[in-house]
């Protein structure tokens, strides 16, 4: 490089293209749109348009089925438990519950519940409450003295009776 060759950063400088601003811009009159048709005009939303042919979006058929219904539970596993035991973020003698674990930190978030999977071991013998359970936590629990308790979602219901005109 030599002094001669120094020159500024010419992109960095480079100004905005304004459109429409006349026959000298090399942009003006159409503005880059060409002449007529649907797409020279605003509003134009043919993303999906194939010249009439049936779209690929609606020539695919339908799959799956979203369940409006369904519980999505917080999930959390036996090895989970025993760790937060043994670093003594859960007391093993007291009831555990949604409220004690997330107050602990142990989970971060209840969804529509706790599910309880049985991954890893747990030695710790504990009464615990939760939504839904795995047979094989079920079981590892029960194996130690310990007690799982299940408790019902909180969904309201509408018990109120119709009467009708006879």
């Amino acid at each position: 490089m030599r002094l001669n060759e120094i020159r500024d950063n010419a992109s960095a400088k480079q100004n905005r293209k304004r459109i429409g601003r006349g026959i000298g811009s090399g942009t003006g009159k159409t503005s880059g749109k060409g002449h007529k048709g649907q797409k020279s005009r605003a509003g134009v939303a043919i993303k999906g348009f194939e010249g009439g042919q049936m779209p690929l979006h609606r020539r695919l058929p339908k799959h799956g089925f979203n369940n409006i219904f369904r519980k999505e539970y917080t999930i959390i596993g036996l090895d989970v438990l025993q760790k937060a035991i043994d670093s003594g973020k859960i007391d093993s003698k007291k009831k555990i519950n949604a409220e004690i674990l997330k107050i602990n930190g142990v989970i971060t978030k209840v969804k529509d519940g706790i599910k309880l999977l049985g991954n890893g071991s747990i030695k710790a013998k504990i009464d615990i409450e939760v939504s839904a359970t795995s047979s094989s936590a079920e079981k590892a629990i029960e194996k130690v003295d310990g007690k799982v308790s299940i408790i019902s979602s909180k969904i309201k219901e509408n018990n109120e009776s119709v009467s009708t005109k006879d």
